[in-house]
């Protein structure tokens, strides 16, 4: 999960009120920070291994909100509109 949600509930919140590069931006980060995270798994040098599972769902997340989008079942929320 992002580092600045407080819960799962207010993650779900940013990403759907997120534009498509503004998602694709935070994937892209994520990936970097999961493997980040794997490497020093490796090395042992990780003090919550719990937070790659965390980082996989996040990204399993984003990826289905940007495919909901794609498939039109979803709208993306423009900026400013709740």
């Amino acid at each position: 999960m992002a580092d600045d949600a407080k819960s799962t509930t207010d993650f779900l919140d940013q990403i759907r009120s997120a534009t498509h590069a503004e998602l694709l931006e935070r994937l892209r980060h994520i990936n970097e920070a999961l493997a980040n995270l794997r490497f020093r798994l490796a090395y042992g040098q990780i003090e919550d291994p719990k937070r790659i599972r965390k980082y996989k769902k996040a990204i399993a997340r984003i990826k289905t909100e940007l495919r909901a989008r794609e498939l039109g079942l979803r709208a993306p929320t423009t900026p400013g509109r709740s």
